[in-house]
């Protein structure tokens, strides 16, 4: 049982028990309880008034989320200045459902100590031009606390989130709803049908990340949050590319000088295509390595042909390009992307490898197919091409980033966005991430997988809607999910990226 519905069975049994009473619409107490709550939502959320959050949330704040998780009072007033306040032209407003608003009091030998507030509300998306549209339902509880005359809120339970109903709908846009299964029962019998411990998912709308839920645990019997850290194997390519993309757009590395000018492995230090080799032949999967030199037969880095003569998959390429970057600017390519990407974007829970930061319990362990625990490995050591732990919220902030620009200069940027090379019919690639052209409504799609054993990942975004999806699992059935979660956020479009991917 997920922990905000043992909580709500708690508070119900607490109410039960305890012969609390609810108290007439015209009281003191609800009145002002309601005023209350008009400063959470009504200038908090809906206006971004940070100091009208400030006087009415608890210092020692729980809020639980059935899709987004817990949080404390910090990571709530984080995910406004992430999510909620990040694009004035695509704010959520939220309403409450008046009629149901109910408030039960709490005393202590007679005298009223706290309150418990209850209702139901409906979120609408607030666009330029545009007339408020709803986009979901769902209900609440508030757990009140009176310290020093003053009502804090020490308690917030948020669930039964669903698509709105048409008495809330009326003006309901259903190409901005939320749409991914109707049915959160549908997503957890799917994971348990094929062992499946977890998948996390970002949901990304109009260039900001809508929401993110998640299902199942971290590893028996803990619950996955949207803190889970996952290692998303080759997710780990984008980043490096954006680093890189980064250093070029600060005139101190090159798209297309030889990075032979930096560094030279001693496989290839003869190799006559040695100082043809870029970084945008890298960076595009045409560097002409094969993929790991461990899976060669000599065990040695080699051309297998001349770079940018066609396309091969190559995590070596990436490889290569860091130490070329790590000993030009004598620096660990971990720091120059903490400096470039992690810190600026707030991805506070990223990292190339295991540090001490990491807190071990929020990991998401790898299983195997038939959802057993896989022993993983603590890489100490960065690799460009691999190995990234991060969080769908973090990753989810990134591709956002790339969405909005990137902050690269028009030419660099155009760099990315340009068809760089050609792995198949209607699969071309940019640098660093897949390229599908042409889709439904003349969408252009990038998106980048990441597989290890036991773990499958994938992260997609849509040029002209702005809009993405991250999905991490920590289960190497992970991939099940995948075909039907991306057909049902993307539609028609989903749909033929699917049908590019498996021919």
């Amino acid at each position: 049982m997920k922990s905000y519905k043992l909580i709500f069975v708690i508070l119900l049994i607490f109410i039960a028990n305890n012969s609390i009473s609810q108290v007439p619409e015209n009281s003191t107490l609800f009145i002002e309880l309601k005023k209350a709550d008009s400063l959470i939502f009504k200038e908090g959320f809906d206006k971004c008034n940070y100091a009208a959050l400030k006087k009415v949330l608890h210092k020692d704040l729980e809020f639980f989320h059935d899709q987004n998780g817990t949080s404390n009072l910090e990571e709530f007033y984080e995910s406004f200045t992430s999510s909620i306040c990040s694009n004035p032209n695509f704010k959520p407003i939220r309403k409450l459902v008046k009629e149901t608003l109910k408030v039960f009091s709490l005393k202590s030998n007679g005298e009223i100590y706290g309150a418990v507030q209850t209702g139901n509300h409906v979120f609408y998306i607030k666009e330029p031009n545009k007339e408020l549209y709803a986009t979901e339902q769902g209900k609440f509880i508030h757990t009140w606390i009176l310290e020093n005359g003053q009502w804090k809120v020490k308690r917030i339970l948020s669930y039964e989130h669903k698509p709105p109903t048409k008495e809330y709908g009326k003006k309901f846009n259903a190409d901005y709803a939320y749409k991914l299964f109707d049915n959160d029962k549908e997503i957890e019998n799917l994971l348990k049908k094929h062992k499946i411990p977890s998948i996390a998912i970002g949901l990304i709308k109009n260039g900001t990340l809508q929401q993110i839920r998640t299902f199942g645990n971290k590893k028996s019997n803990q619950p996955i949050s949207n803190n889970s850290i996952y290692k998303v194997a080759s997710l780990t390519k984008p980043i490096t590319a954006f680093v890189v993309l980064k250093l070029i757009d600060e005139g101190v590395w090159s798209l297309d000088k030889p990075v032979s000018n930096y560094f030279i492995d001693k496989d290839i230090k003869h190799s006559k295509y040695l100082h043809k080799l870029t970084t945008r032949h890298i960076l595009s999967h045409q560097s002409g390595f094969p993929n790991w030199r461990y899976l060669t037969s000599d065990n040695k880095l080699s051309f297998q042909f001349e770079p940018g003569t066609k396309w091969q998959y190559s995590g070596e390429g990436f490889e290569y390009l860091r130490k070329a970057i790590e000993k030009k600017l004598e620096k660990p390519f971990e720091e120059i992307a903490q400096e470039k990407v992690f810190n600026p974007l707030g991805m506070n829970n990223t990292y190339f490898y295991w540090t001490n930061k990491i807190d071990e319990k929020q990991y998401a362990v790898e299983h195997d197919e038939n959802g057993n625990l896989i022993n993983y490995e603590k890489y100490i050591v960065t690799n460009a091409a691999a190995n990234l732990l991060t969080t769908v919220e973090d990753y989810s902030k990134f591709l956002i980033h790339i969405l909005n620009g990137a902050a690269l200069s028009k030419r660099n940027y155009e760099e990315f966005l340009k068809v760089q090379a050609n792995e198949k019919d209607g699969i071309d690639w940019s640098l660093g991430m897949q390229m599908l052209s042409k889709l439904p409504n003349n969408e252009i799609a990038f998106m980048h997988t990441g597989g290890d054993y036991g773990t499958k990942t994938i992260a997609i975004i849509l040029k002209n809607s702005k809009d993405g999806l991250v999905l991490f699992s920590n289960s190497e059935n992970g991939m099940v999910l995948w075909q039907k979660i991306i057909a049902e956020y993307f539609g028609t479009i989903g749909e033929e990226i699917i049908r590019r991917n498996l021919e």
